[in-house]
């Protein structure tokens, strides 16, 4: 079967690459010059020489025939695996973090859902209505927080408009179609010029999805194997709703948008067994199963999510606002957000969240050849969570233990619920600076947090002041070869739930016990590159290092089938890697690639949970005449042996997606682009290392077909 799929691959790329060389003596390559970057998470505007780091720019052609989820999104590009949750959520890893390593900002503002508390909960972007998505290194990260070690994620939107459309009125509608989960998906977003000054954006989303199809994939039912061709409890459906104005004048403009969100998705992997267990040191108690109970569960549906979001944002840009600045930016956001998560159409948990963020920013004209941003930001969240009906406690468990000591010492705490409700506040003060000295350009960053949290319980309230600096150097030491280094040093703050966690979490079958006494998480870290830009030939190398002192995790201390019990804690840890992508332009038609990338991660000499294996790969893209394009990748995922404890292998996987589109003009004005994919052409099994359903295979051989058009 290995070699079977691996002829196929083969076969792909003897089609497409004999064809490229022979045209390679047609034309010349094409020039590349440096163009200005347009990263809306940067304020300052710089060319592609300026960055140290690799940064990435992934544009809305690229998410428009992608995941509707931002960690799935993101999922193939260098350095960035995801921790899929079935199809309704995910969050991106990126060179081995997640969580509150890996910051996702929605247009450079806090999100304000809790998505960072579980890999169950949606992150509210939407990748599908997004101009671009930008993932960002390096000392700009310090812009928007603090202890992104493995980056940061800026979904940019479209909602506030900032200039006037061409002719009045500008839009665009998408449709699209996915075979491997019968997915269904139209977006529609159009602004349309009011007068000379305003402008109007409605935008929206739908879709639909069934459990998606795996290959070979077996259940376990009644302590049988039995094979399915859909994973159970892996649909998902949604929709996004965007209104904004905003007045637009010759020194800026100043906007308002509101955004309702509703999602409803599986979530597969849950036992319902585990109902109320408890944790009592390295072991469960959980009550004596209930034959009756239990016939009840095995004719009901596997849990869900049920998702509302409401977003309010302001955003104002004013050129040369005063003496000494030339732009300032301001931007206010309130989020109302709210899940339920529901078992047997009945809530078993619910999530709520009120969020407001706020910040200012002031671009100061150059002071000794420096140009730079200084700011500053407040945000706020409470988070409150409740649990529906509760399952009684048995004061034996069905091993016999007595426990009654263990709840009479948390009486009145329901550990059907997760945490107690949390109001958190942080206030930061942030500054970038760069400068051109010769060859090198020079970026340094600094950020200043201090945290408060007030937690409804007994526990002790928390505050805390972290401070983090980092600085780059980008040398190009002869023409088109550079050399940057980057180095930083970055102190996170806890989370609530890593200090005040106590009890169930159904959805991902843990029992989590926050730690109150932990401190903040520091962190060195030292990234080195190696760059060359020709005519016909570019390429890249990253290496890095981490080295965590007290880093905050959730340890696995004691396991009962597949209930883990976790302890948040601290150790050393150190994570490192490298990347590397080199491509090749054969013609002005062909464009070949290769890419790979490579993460380690230890924790206290342990091996780090969920650390991604390595990958390497080739592509070829095309440009043809007359509107054609395509790209044919294919990659291998190496297994993952280096497990962490109770851990299990996940296997390699070979990846092959084929793609076409078409683009054309009508009436020389509006434009129409239709595309066709083939993903995992191989039909190969994947099993994601990152995520916590490592045990559940990804979605098989699926076809998106799609259609754009621009007016």
């Amino acid at each position: 079967m290995s070699f079977h799929k691996n002829l196929i691959t083969l076969s792909i790329f003897a089609v497409v690459t004999p064809v490229a060389w022979a045209q390679q003596e047609q034309s010349a390559g094409p020039v590349q010059t440096l163009e200005t970057i347009q990263i809306q998470a940067h304020p300052l505007v710089q060319t592609a020489a300026d960055f140290a780091v690799a940064d990435q720019v992934i544009d809305q052609k690229v998410l428009a025939e992608g995941a509707t989820t931002i960690g799935d999104a993101l999922a193939g590009q260098l350095g960035v695996y995801s921790n899929q949750y079935g199809t309704g959520a995910s969050r991106p890893v990126i060179r081995g973090q997640d969580g509150p390593r890996v910051k996702v900002l929605q247009h450079a503002s806090e999100t304000a859902d809790v998505s960072t508390l579980s890999p169950d909960h949606a992150v509210t972007v939407d990748p599908i209505l997004a101009k671009q998505v930008e993932v960002i290194r390096g000392p700009s990260t310090l812009l928007y927080s603090a202890g992104t070690v493995g980056g940061l994620v800026n979904v940019t939107d479209q909602k506030i408009p900032i200039q006037m459309p061409a002719d009045g009125l500008e839009g665009k509608v998408g449709l699209r179609y996915n075979s491997g989960s019968d997915e269904k998906l139209a977006s529609a977003g159009v602004t349309a010029g009011i007068g000379e000054n305003f402008a109007l954006r409605v935008e929206g989303s739908k879709r639909k999805a069934n459990g998606y199809i795996a290959p070979d994939y077996f259940h376990d039912h009644e302590g049988e194997l039995e094979k399915e061709r859909r994973v159970g409890n892996t649909f998902s459906e949604g929709q996004t709703v965007n209104v904004g104005g905003s007045w637009i004048y010759d020194r800026g403009f100043v906007g308002l948008s509101y955004s309702n969100r509703q999602d409803k998705y599986g979530l597969p992997g849950h036992s319902h067994e585990y109902h109320g267990c408890d944790l009592h040191n390295d072991h469960f108690h959980c009550p004596k199963p209930d034959p009756d109970h239990e016939d009840e569960h095995d004719h009901a549906g596997g849990p869900w999510v049920d998702l509302k979001s409401e977003r309010y944002d302001l955003r104002t840009e004013l050129d040369q606002p005063f003496s000494g600045f030339e732009k300032l930016r301001a931007h206010a956001s309130f989020t109302d957000y709210e899940h339920d998560e529901l078992e047997e159409n009945e809530v078993v948990s619910n999530f709520k969240s009120r969020g407001y963020d706020a910040r200012l920013e002031l671009v100061h004209v150059p002071v000794a050849g420096w140009e730079g941003v200084i700011g500053t930001q407040f945000s706020q969240q409470k988070i409150d969570l409740a649990g529906g009906e509760g399952h009684a406690h048995d004061e034996h468990d069905d091993e016999g233990h007595d426990h009654s000591e263990h709840h009479a010492a948390h009486e009145g705490h329901d550990h059907n619920i997760l945490m107690a409700d949390t109001n958190t506040k942080k206030y930061s003060l942030f500054a970038l600076e760069h400068k051109q000295v010769g060859d090198v350009h020079l970026e340094v960053g600094a950020r200043i947090d201090h945290q408060t949290i007030d937690v409804d319980a007994e526990q002790k309230n928390y505050s805390g002041t972290a401070y983090s600096a980092s600085a780059a150097a980008n040398w190009e030491f002869v023409p088109n070869y550079k050399l940057s280094i980057v180095g930083s040093h970055q102190e996170r703050l806890p989370l609530a739930q890593e200090l005040y966690a106590d009890g169930m979490h159904f959805a991902t079958n843990t029992f989590e016990v926050g730690n109150p006494n932990i401190d903040k998480e520091t962190s060195n870290n030292l990234e080195l590159g190696f760059h060359y830009e020709g005519d016909k030939l570019d390429y890249h190398a990253h290496i890095y290092h981490n080295w965590f002192d007290d880093y905050i995790y959730g340890a696995t201390v004691a396991k009962k089938g597949n209930l883990r019990g976790v302890q948040y804690t601290q150790d050393k840890a150190r994570f490192y890697g490298a990347e590397a992508e080199a491509t090749y332009a054969l013609n002005d038609t062909y464009k070949l690639g290769v890419f790979g990338d490579y993460v380690r991660g230890k924790i206290e000499g342990e091996n780090a949970p969920r650390v991604p294996a390595g990958r390497l790969g080739t592509k070829v893209e095309a440009d043809f005449a007359d509107g054609w394009s395509g790209l044919a990748e294919y990659y291998h995922v190496f297994k993952q042996d280096k497990f962490a404890d109770f851990e299990n292998k996940t296997q390699g996987y070979n990846m092959v997606n084929v793609g076409l589109s078409y683009t054309n003009t009508i009436a020389d004005k509006n434009a129409y682009r239709v595309y066709l994919k083939a993903n995992n052409l191989l039909d190969d099994q994947v099993y994601s290392h990152t995520s916590f359903l490592s045990n559940i295979p990804q979605v098989g051989r699926n076809f998106t077909v799609g259609l754009e058009y621009d007016f």
